[in-house]
């Protein structure tokens, strides 16, 4: 059978956790098979912020993002056509997935105006005006070549109430249709469409019902993690992967905390994707269990010890948290070896999690994990309300007893 017989997204549960909405599984793109739940580090202009893409491959990536928005304004379609698309433009071979340019109507909305043709925003680099409507950024991601695209869609500040929320929802609803009818490439790439509809239950069932009617390979649940409660978050999570399908990917957006995507996975996510592994790196900041560790603080001087003895990742092999502390925030270097780490740190958490689904411990992992992240504070309780609507009920005692059982748990294992 030739690879233009099979489509360029299919989508296989591996595994499915007895107690929880949570799933393990495989999903196979033109330039890589990806294991699900998985995380996707974030390369918005095509490029990882401080890593090669041999090191992302080493790191074993399956699967990045860019950022359509800022790849149409540079290097622009021209350019990426030329190159042959932006695998061969940025030197990675494996799945890239693409954002549509709507988040940009949230975080560039100063230099935005909205209507039913689409957004026309101001170049942020010499003022030109952009007009991106659902056909330009199909175009653009036509472009790109990316294996997963996303429709563009009418995005609005989490916190919005009344009626815009509304219009959003349904304008993207229309906009999904004018993506689907401007993709001219499906035998290669595959166009998800976008849950939106704030923080209003109803609105999001009309919203996943009105996609499921489209003939589409996965889905993205967006208009999330933008400020919203925590409490309101989850259940909204909560509420999508409810009445989203059970053989097709389920993405959310923008959300990388690594307590956030135990409990989404908990809820039936697969996909997700942010800046912050590599932003915190800059910071100065190496992910943990535990939460961070701040290396520019002065306590970490004379630590010889390496950030976690259980990482395999290049800086943990090489460097103690002395050092780091000695170049963090001062030096270039410092932000290509934490970014290393943290990302390495999100990917190894993922598998961690594929395997749990795997073995049907799933439940038992998310305890233990839970009891070493709020090692010395409380555990949310959006959390612990997150994981009784999935039958995980987080013990009562106090994080200090708790830590103490997962480490015997961890020891004798």
């Amino acid at each position: 059978m030739s690879p233009s017989n099979i489509p360029p997204l299919t989508y296989k549960v591996v595994a499915e956790c007895s107690v929880t909405k949570a799933r393990a599984g495989l999903m196979s793109l033109r330039h890589s098979d990806v294991n699900t739940p998985v995380f996707m580090p974030v390369g918005t202009q095509g490029t990882m912020k401080g890593l090669l893409p041999d090191q992302l491959i080493e790191l074993n990536c399956q699967i990045l993002l860019g950022n359509t928005y800022h790849l149409g304004l540079r290097p622009g379609i021209e350019t990426l056509r030329k190159a042959g698309g932006l695998h061969k433009f940025m030197g990675w071979p494996r799945a890239i997935l693409t954002d549509s340019g709507g988040f940009q109507m949230v975080s560039l909305l100063q230099l935005a105006e909205i209507d039913e043709k689409g957004v026309n925003f101001r170049s942020p680099f010499d003022n030109s005006e952009c007009m991106l409507t659902p056909e330009h950024s199909i175009q653009i991601q036509n472009a790109i070549g990316a294996d997963i695209m996303m429709q563009l869609d009418d995005v609005v500040k989490t916190t919005t109430t009344g009626p815009r929320v509304e219009e959003a929802m349904e304008r993207t609803i229309r906009w999904v249709d004018r993506c689907i009818k401007a993709h001219d490439r499906d035998d290669d790439q595959s166009l998800f469409p976008i849950v939106q509809g704030g923080l209003d239950i109803p609105l999001r069932h009309r919203c996943v019902s009105a996609l499921m009617e489209r003939q589409v390979r996965g889905f993205a649940v967006g208009g999330l993690s933008g400020g919203e409660s925590k409490h309101d978050f989850w259940r909204m999570v909560h509420v999508c992967t409810d009445r989203l399908p059970r053989d097709k990917p389920r993405y959310l957006m923008g959300v990388g905390f690594a307590a956030d995507l135990v409990v989404c996975v908990a809820l039936g996510i697969d996909m997700f994707d942010c800046v912050f592994p590599t932003r915190t790196a800059r910071f100065g900041c190496a992910l943990v269990d535990s939460g961070q560790l701040n290396l520019k603080q002065q306590k970490y001087k004379n630590d010889m010890e390496v950030i976690d003895k259980d990482c395999d990742c290049s800086t943990c092999k090489r460097y103690s948290r002395s050092y780091l502390h000695h170049i963090a925030t001062n030096e270039c270097v410092s932000s290509s070896l934490l970014s290393i780490h943290n990302v390495a740190y999100q990917l190894r958490l993922m598998r961690t999690m594929q395997e749990a689904i795997q073995r049907d411990e799933f439940p038992q992992f998310v305890k233990d994990f839970m009891a070493r992240h709020f090692q010395t504070e409380p555990i949310p309780e959006w959390i612990r309300e997150a994981l009784a609507a999935v039958k995980i009920e987080l013990p009562k005692d106090d994080a200090t007893d708790a830590t103490k059982e997962a480490k015997k748990r961890t020891t004798t294992s």
